[in-house]
């Protein structure tokens, strides 16, 4: 194993792939370098001495500057570097790429739920969601009336094993003799097992918009809200309007209009103002909801191509190793999906800070290019009215681990978009329509991106972290990898695929990628239930227009 990399041959920054000290001398592809003070893994050094305003190259971009004398082998930090990244411009189209090879993958096929749209779900659900936040207390009347009768309560094995242990008390039984009683689950028992054996679940989302904020926001929400009916994980959906909020139910449906004018699916909208009691009001929620689960039972798994895939790219806790291991092998495995003809989605725009001459000369056209631009000049605009901007992002968690400027963050974040054409770049929460690599705009808070990212018709996402993070969401299994294999051990319960063994030298890229595509094919198929799932974390953020990074 190397103990330096480095990434690219325009660098002068060096990455240490493990803790090196101080007289430590060091060799890479025939430089020598004597290490001036202790390194941690996954910080870097300089590779020559350097001068205040000197500019610090990795990924081959400007990613800072020297803010005082910076001698060879020593390690930048935040308090002798500064963030700088290159300005840019609409030029010329560089949308020439390596093709990966994709025979092996060429018939291969997913097992999902093909809807009347045309497109293919990895999982099948039913969606349960109001339309402002006074309705988030019903929503969870209807959790707690249908989850466990229906087999899909949350925490039934432990609820169960509570009860146990309050009967046994309740009997009188000493607590040694209680703490070595076997405890048999309810599963175990063959209790609670799904009704609907075609249904993974049904999912309840809370949020606290509708009203209160802008109209704009409102119809923001809703066209979220949209997006998640017409998403291809759902067979159906229960809505809960209260009536006089912002968020009208004529805004959702205009909403669902421009997502598939001609939906079939059934969607059952009910208002709590117009019904008047709330028991007639959560009664007809219950009912409309069971027999939505009905039709939605009537789905199963057929076979589809890989270019039913829509896969969104998310990071989120990146380390210095996430732009070296992680980011760069699903960025392999987007430019199969790619070549496959499937459609991937970058998203994060405050993580591709740095690096937008790249993405811009790879968008497909000029106006595609300059919408890019817009967009990005705007929201980093509104960042800097506030008081921030997208030299602000870094997280004490990222800097801890290495990422000290943003540009060196969102360098090695744009990994995950690999090196395909940008077939389309879409505001939130706009939906993919052409197949490729799709930008999106929202910002770098894990939650917030993965929800639209999903919100857009990502059907899967691969979620790269550093640090570990427990993000999931309602309807798309959000598949985590790890950049170190560390982490990867210490968090198993909620990490999937380690890529440390890229950083070991045990794998390439491209070996990695294929295996994560093949672990792909397996979730969207329903053979492996990613941790997330397993987990219940259900996260669900929508994002106002405000600042957020």
């Amino acid at each position: 194993m190397n103990k330096i990399i480095k990434v690219h041959p325009k660098d002068n920054l060096v990455v240490a792939l493990t803790d090196l000290l101080p007289g430590e001398t060091v060799n890479y592809c025939g430089q020598e370098f004597i290490i001036q003070e202790r390194i941690p893994a996954k910080h870097k050094f300089v590779d020559r001495d350097m001068q205040p305003g000197d500019e610090l190259y990795m990924y081959g971009v400007l990613v800072g500057k020297a803010q005082e004398v910076i001698r060879k082998g020593c390690a930048v930090k935040t308090s002798n570097v500064k963030h700088a990244s290159d300005s840019y411009s609409i030029g010329k189209r560089k949308t020439e790429w390596h093709v990966p090879d994709v025979e092996k993958f060429r018939n291969k096929t997913f097992m999902g739920f093909h809807r009347d749209d045309g497109k293919v779900g990895t999982a099948n659900y039913w969606l349960v969601v109001p339309l402002v936040f006074c309705e988030n207390r019903n929503i969870e009347i209807l959790r707690e009336a249908l989850e466990k009768e229906l087999g899909y309560g949350r925490n039934q094995n432990r609820r169960s094993q509570v009860r146990t242990l309050v009967t046994l008390y309740q009997e009188g039984k000493q607590i040694d003799e209680i703490m070595e009683t076997e405890i048999i689950s309810e599963e175990q028992k063959g209790i609670n097992q799904r009704i609907f054996k075609n249904v993974d679940g049904i999912k309840f989302i809370t949020h606290e918009g509708g009203c209160g904020g802008t109209r704009s926001d409102a119809q923001t929400l809703c066209g979220l809200i949209a997006g998640y009916i017409t998403h291809p994980n759902v067979a159906g959906a229960t809505i809960l309007s209260l009536g006089c909020q912002n968020a009208q139910v004529t805004m959702l449906t205009d909403e669902i209009k421009k997502r598939d004018k001609d939906l079939k699916k059934p969607v059952y909208i009910l208002g709590h103002q117009r019904t008047g009691l709330r028991e007639d009001f959560i009664s007809q929620a219950i009912k409309k909801t069971f027999a939505g689960l009905v039709y939605a039972n009537s789905f199963v798994r057929k076979r589809a191509p890989l270019s039913k895939l829509c896969i969104g790219l998310e990071c989120g806790g990146s380390d210095g190793f996430s732009g070296i291991s992680a980011n760069p092998a699903i960025g392999y495995t987007s430019d199969m999906l790619v070549a496959l003809g499937g459609s991937v989605i970058l998203s994060e725009f405050p993580e591709l800070c740095g690096v937008e001459q790249n993405i811009s000369d790879r968008c497909i056209s000029k106006e595609v290019a300059e919408r890019f631009s817009h967009l990005m000049t705007v929201y980093n605009q509104r960042a800097k009215a506030v008081g921030s901007g997208f030299d602000m992002n870094p997280s004490p968690g990222n800097i801890k681990d290495g990422l000290i400027t943003d540009a060196i963050k969102s360098a090695g974040a744009a990994k995950k978009g690999g090196t395909s054409p940008v077939v389309d770049v879409l505001d939130y929460p706009e939906q993919v329509t052409r197949p490729g690599l799709n930008l999106l705009c929202t910002p770098g808070n894990d939650v917030e991106s993965t929800t639209a990212e999903v919100g857009s018709g990502a059907n899967i996402v691969l979620f790269t972290t550093g640090l570990g993070t427990p993000t999931g969401n309602p309807l798309a299994p959000v598949v985590k990898l790890s950049s170190n294999t560390k982490l990867y051990e210490k968090m198993k319960d909620i990490i999937d695929i380690n890529t440390g063994s890229i950083i070991e030298g045990k794998e390439t890229i491209e070996e990695a990628g294929d295996r994560i595509l093949n672990f792909v094919i397996d979730v969207a198929s329903g053979n492996i239930k990613v941790s997330a799932v397993r987990n219940l974390q259900d996260d669900f953020i929508p994002w106002k227009r405000g600042v957020s990074l």
